[in-house]
């Protein structure tokens, strides 16, 4: 009797587990409408980690500007996989939104021109085409993501060029400013400003210790102040920290907005816009 019990007990606790690592990999959710800034984010763990669409949402309040994050995000999705998804098509109907930042898985566009035709931009442009037609005002943003710590690892193909961080980080730069630009949309250029921080502060842990890839605070940080800057088209200055210390945070932030207005043409905006 004590062996089944603790069976089922272990069997329970397994469940649960299961369960709630699946629903803390899934996030969908539509903010209220309202006078507030409709952001509309759809990705992945690279968006979800460390909540950093509240990140962008805090950094906008301090400047005053309300923001309200709607979400469609679930662990290692691509964007293929969220357009099989009636969450995402009808959302983007019901449109409303003033902004759509779209990150794609973080190794798809880092394959081979080939694999990224046929498996990334087009459907990049879908989404595109969709949040234009729900929302015809709507700005879209590409979330361009870094290069994993030690190249691609986990689903490598026998494309070479994506191998080490650099090669891989070169691969989704590529990618993200020609998604940006085939769609008229403006590029969040953050794993540039990553690519700045990994060579000037190796002392910032960017990534996530555990896998090397996935963000830590810090990187998820360094993205939302990319994130708003682009948004912005320029620098900012914030007392949001996310409880990072404050030198590291004004740092993550100078470097953020720097990346923004060092290539305003390279990703989609003109001074002064």
């Amino acid at each position: 009797m004590k062996t089944l019990f603790k069976f089922l007990l272990t069997a329970a606790v397994t469940f649960s587990s299961v369960v709630a690592t699946e629903a803390a990999s899934i996030r969908h959710m539509r903010a209220e409408k309202s006078d507030s800034t409709q952001i509309f984010f759809i990705g992945n763990s690279y968006t979800f980690y460390n909540d950093m669409p509240s990140m962008v949402k805090n950094l906008a309040a301090s400047l005053g500007m309300k923001m309200a994050p709607s979400r469609c995000l679930k662990g290692g999705q691509t964007l293929k996989g969220h357009l099989k998804h009636k969450f995402l098509t009808e959302t983007l109907a019901d449109g409303g939104f003033d902004y759509v930042v779209i990150q794609d898985a973080s190794y798809t566009p880092s394959y081979s021109t080939r694999e990224v035709l046929e498996n990334v931009y087009p459907y990049a442009h879908r989404i595109d085409s969709l949040a234009k037609a729900g929302s015809p005002d709507v700005k879209t943003i590409y979330y361009m993501t870094w290069g994993h710590k030690d190249g691609l690892l986990h689903h490598q193909t026998d494309y070479p060029l994506d191998d080490t961080y650099q090669m891989m980080q070169d691969r989704l730069k590529t990618s993200y400013l020609e998604m940006a630009w085939e769609n008229g949309g403006l590029c969040a250029p953050v794993g540039m400003a990553w690519e700045r921080v990994v060579k000037e502060r190796p002392d910032i842990e960017l990534y996530s210790l555990k896998d090397r890839y996935h963000p830590s605070k810090e990187g998820s940080y360094l993205a939302a102040c990319t994130i708003l800057s682009t948004i912005l088209g320029k620098p900012f200055e914030s007392t949001y920290y996310a409880n990072l210390p404050e030198d590291t945070a004004r740092y993550l932030q100078k470097i953020a907005g720097e990346t923004v207005a060092d290539n305003l043409p390279l990703i989609g905006l003109k001074k002064g816009q």
